[in-house]
């Protein structure tokens, strides 16, 4: 519908209310709905701004303080005297992963990969659909699971790791070296021959002492899972300086 003008100007001291000026084209209903329409589709913009902002970087915020907390009270429980050589607390926290390539410090790991402990910026092991070996067992496949984005985002960047590069798992009282020698940038979320305790899927045939690192790819989706496979290269005591090995310094 197009604009129209009035075809008669009021009385002279007729009281014109709301009417458009003589000679101004009136606004359509049509513009009007397109105006509303506009100024909805930009709030809706902003909305969905500060939603991403939130996901992608306060959470990330409020999961890596809360991740400190949480990392400062495991490590005073180690130092606390009345703890003894290879204790485990696995509600607060078994230790630290450390990887280099992955640019992003030290990583708490915690018992279990539901949404309500990954969510505080930690690395979970598995408890089920296949449970977990721990480090200090003599073998099996210590599995774990992190976000790679939003809420800490400690496997964001999990595709820079190459084979041959390290990952380090610190406990109490023990280093544990790794070494990648086995990645599958892709496979389905319901794959979970991926964390066998003798991964074959990485190529082994023979049960050893291995971990194996998970998380939602590609960036910013939760369709598929990236795996990185290591095989303990050593294990070294720790000091009472807790000096790390040599591939973290």
């Amino acid at each position: 519908m197009s604009a129209t003008r009035d075809e008669a100007a009021p009385a002279d001291g007729a009281d014109t209310g709301l009417s458009a000026p003589a000679g101004r084209p009136r606004r359509s209903r049509g513009a009007g709905f397109i105006g509303f329409l506009g100024e909805l589709l930009i709030t809706a913009g902003l909305v969905l701004a500060l939603f991403v902002v939130y996901s992608l970087w306060w959470t990330n915020v409020v999961a890596d303080h809360e991740a400190d907390r949480q990392g400062d009270r495991v490590r005073d429980h180690w130092a606390e005297p009345k703890q003894g050589p290879g204790a485990l607390d696995t509600k607060s926290g078994i230790g630290f992963l450390h990887v280099p390539a992955m640019k992003n410090g030290e990583v708490l790991v915690k018992k279990g990969t539901s949404t309500d402990i990954l969510n505080d910026g930690v690395a979970g092991y598995y408890t089920d659909p296949v449970k977990s070996a721990l480090p200090q067992d003599e073998k099996g496949n210590f599995t774990l699971a992190a976000h790679r984005d939003g809420h800490g985002a400690k496997f964001h960047n999990i595709d820079k790791l190459k084979k041959g590069d390290p990952i380090v798992f610190e406990s109490k009282d023990r280093w544990y070296v790794y070494r990648v020698f086995a990645i599958l940038p892709q496979t389905s979320k319901y794959d979970v021959e991926v964390l066998d305790q003798v991964p074959r899927k990485a190529g082994v045939k023979k049960p050893g002492r291995y971990i194996t690192l998970t998380t939602c790819t590609p960036v910013y989706t939760s369709n598929y899972r990236y795996i990185v496979w290591g095989k303990l290269e050593r294990v070294d005591p720790v000091n009472a300086q807790r000096t790390p090995p040599a591939e973290l310094r």
